[in-house]
């Protein structure tokens, strides 16, 4: 509609300046030359109005290309005596602006909101260049630190030159964990950072959490776990040694009581002896393979790391287990994805992993009809390397699901309770995890996630 009236009136206005042409050369033939003056004049004038009135359009947009282009929305449009096409124009303009303006509102509100988020948050936030000029930095932070500002990373040089380094080298989604000795105060700091882009330059966001706390009472309560089992183990084993070594020093010394005359011992009396002795050895040796064993917990190799196809370990591990697998009657599955999966790690103490959980899988399915344990690999959500060991035996019950990872814990009438320990520990030292879900008489999942 706008356009259609613009074109009537350009239209009326050549059309005025084509009959006052006609009427300047009609003036020239009839030698009226001051009327011919006057119509020069009139047509001149006419076509200056005729440009400026075109014009007026390009100028209106480029003053309003201009306001978007440097975010000036304090400017309204106008066409005043142009024709209510300009005017509808200039509404249009004017509808944009104040579209502009409320986006421009909202934006600043949700700035507002974030930075208040940030600075009120109590995790320590840090964002910089990767040649450490600080761009922001929260309360927390300058909390954490004792500082009042912060420009450039390095002023954190004075608290600690390994934080620095740690900063400055941070690779984006990388947790590091440091200690930091403040004064007479202990700092344990974990570290992650993740990088973005701004205006072409790159921004390391880093947040920095004290768990001093945390990781005291994980270690208090890992601590207190372990004393626990270890004194149950011992005690088992020193109770009956410290009662049977007492009975053995009672008969021994009714013996050296007896009369003189009397030279043999009875055959009950050496037989009592001999149980006692045995159980005595059996309980001694007994503990001393429980304190073999826990010393062998401490005492797992550093990796070898290389990079290799996952689908040859689970290769190695079929061919190792194939025959107890077969003789138990389970249906096995493997499945890798992608094909081509590759995983840098110690190939043997992980295969040790797999093998230890597929034990445990095969035990836990033995006897039940349809058996079926499955290994996966894949890439999951969040980008990092899977693996899974899934059964359908009986499950591991709630209550005992957090236990299983501690020393010598185990529900197997032989079992050792240093697996699945082992186990997290070699995770760990691939910078790894295991979790285990279970759904009793369903599934159970246990999950190493690289």
């Amino acid at each position: 509609m706008v356009y259609k009236k613009f074109r009537l009136t350009v239209i009326i206005r050549i059309l005025l300046l084509s009959g006052s042409v006609f009427l300047f050369f009609f003036t020239l033939t009839e030698k009226l030359s001051i009327t011919a003056m006057l119509i020069g004049i009139l047509i001149i004038i006419q076509v200056y109005a005729l440009f400026h009135y075109v014009d007026k359009t390009n100028r209106d947009l480029a003053n309003f290309l201009e306001s978007i282009r440097f975010s000036e929305f304090t400017r309204s449009f106008k066409a005043e005596g142009l024709g209510s096409s300009f005017d509808e124009l200039s509404n249009a303009f004017n509808a944009v602006i104040k579209d502009f303006q409320l986006i421009r509102s909202q934006r600043e509100e949700h700035y507002q909101y974030l930075q208040s988020i940030v600075q009120n948050i109590d995790i320590s936030i840090i964002a910089y260049t990767r040649d450490g000029v600080v761009e922001m930095i929260n309360k927390a932070a300058k909390s954490l630190f004792q500082i009042s500002s912060l420009k450039n990373i390095n002023g954190l040089q004075p608290i600690s030159g390994e934080l620095v380094a740690i900063l400055m080298n941070l690779k984006p989604g990388e947790s590091k964990l440091i200690k930091v000795q403040q004064e007479d105060d202990i700092l344990q700091l974990a570290v992650q950072g993740t990088e973005f882009r701004i205006h072409n330059k790159v921004i390391m966001l880093t947040t920095i959490k004290n768990i001093q706390n945390v990781l005291e009472e994980q270690e208090t309560e890992a601590w207190q776990k372990l004393i626990r089992v270890l004194t149950h183990e011992i005690m088992n084993s020193i109770t009956p040694i410290a009662s049977l070594s007492s009975t053995l020093d009672l008969i021994l010394k009714g013996i050296k009581n007896d009369t003189p005359n009397q030279t043999k011992i009875d055959d009950d009396t050496v037989d009592e002896i001999q149980k006692a002795l045995h159980t005595i050895n059996k309980r001694s040796t007994g503990l001393l393979h429980f304190v073999n064993t826990y010393r062998n917990l401490t005492r797992i190799p550093q990796p070898n790391f290389k990079v290799i196809p996952v689908k040859n370990i689970f290769r190695n591990i079929q061919l190792l287990m194939e025959e107890e697998i077969k003789q138990s009657n389970i249906q096995y599955e493997t499945s890798v994805m992608p094909d081509d999966l590759i995983l840098s790690a110690d190939e043997e103490l992980i295969e040790q992993v797999l093998i230890n959980l597929l034990k445990n899988s095969i035990h836990a399915v033995d006897g039940r009809p349809y058996a079926r344990i499955q290994m996966k690999a894949f890439i999951n959500k969040r980008g990092r390397i899977t693996m899974q060991v899934i059964d359908n035996g009986p499950g591991i019950l709630k209550e005992v699901l957090d236990k299983i990872f501690i020393p010598f814990f185990t529900t197997k009438p032989k079992g050792s309770g240093i697996g699945l320990s082992l186990s997290k520990q070699i995770l760990h030292l691939h910078g790894g995890t295991i979790t285990v879900h279970s759904i009793p008489e369903k599934e159970t999942t246990f999950t190493l996630t690289f």
